[in-house]
């Protein structure tokens, strides 16, 4: 094995780690090399994801697989190059390959991905799944798969009982299938995380943190291995520019603090 390939493989083994720690892991979205490099240089960063929204927003795509592959996988290879940190890719539902995707994805530097479900008929979103395991095994790493269900996100009107009985059934079925996690984005109550850790199994749930959800201590004491926060890091970089732009265009100055981070 290259030093190249021993030095990926131990990255992977880095994350799963860190997923499998009694101590909650977080990951503050980046979206490029810059944001990369200034959250990688902030104490108590243990590992970087990228956000698949936040990629697209920044070369003009909508989000939603239209940016293409090729520009998303130089994206997340981009960072991952840029940082000494394991990398864990947003690559969305795979653009319609998940398993070469992935395959890609690593050969570019990546350790592990979230792929959604899209609420797919179950056994196609566990053969989705499945072939990104294989993906991993065939190079050689220990793929961190984040197991996206989109059980919450897409659940309309229905009763939030029924919500959660997919997300469990669909998380469950996934990590049979050999993902390390499950992660059920929405705004989840404390009743949910409990039920879904408790299916999943401690370490197991994957969890992102939007205005108004649990705080990071207690999502700690349920269990749940993993909090990230999408698109949402560059929507508070954005906010935070727009903000200064109208104290600017006001006639004001730039804020004090303002470090030369690029």
């Amino acid at each position: 094995m290259t030093e190249a390939r021993n030095d990926l493989a131990a990255k992977a083994t880095t994350l799963a780690r860190l997923h499998a720690a009694p101590e909650i892991l977080q990951v503050v979205n980046v979206w490029d090399v810059i944001t990369a490099r200034t959250i990688a240089d902030v104490p108590g960063t243990t590992a970087l994801a990228t956000a698949s929204h936040s990629i697209a927003a920044s070369l003009g795509y909508e989000d939603g697989e239209n940016i293409p592959l090729e520009e998303m996988i130089a994206a997340v290879g981009r960072i991952a190059a840029a940082t000494t940190l394991p990398v864990s890719a947003d690559l969305e539902s795979g653009y319609g390959d998940p398993g070469d995707t992935v395959r890609r994805a690593i050969g570019v530097g990546i350790v592990g991905a979230n792929i959604e479900d899209q609420m797919r008929p179950l056994a196609d979103a566990v053969a989705r799944m499945e072939a990104v395991v294989k993906a991993g095994q065939a190079e050689g790493i220990d793929f961190v798969l984040n197991a996206r269900t989109d059980a919450f996100v897409k659940a309309g009107d229905r009763d939030p009982a029924d919500v959660l009985a997919d997300a469990v059934e669909r998380g469950t079925a996934f990590l049979a299938a050999g993902a390390t996690n499950v992660f059920v984005p929405g705004l989840l109550d404390e009743h949910a995380v409990g039920t879904l850790v408790e299916a999943f199994g401690p370490q197991r749930l994957s969890v992102i943190n939007v205005p108004g959800s649990l705080a990071p201590a207690r999502l700690q004491e349920l269990g749940v291995a993993r909090i990230s926060y999408g698109p949402w890091t560059q929507r508070v970089a954005l906010t935070a520019l727009a903000d200064s732009a109208r104290e600017l265009l006001a006639g004001g100055a730039l804020p004090e603090g303002t470090l030369p981070l690029n």
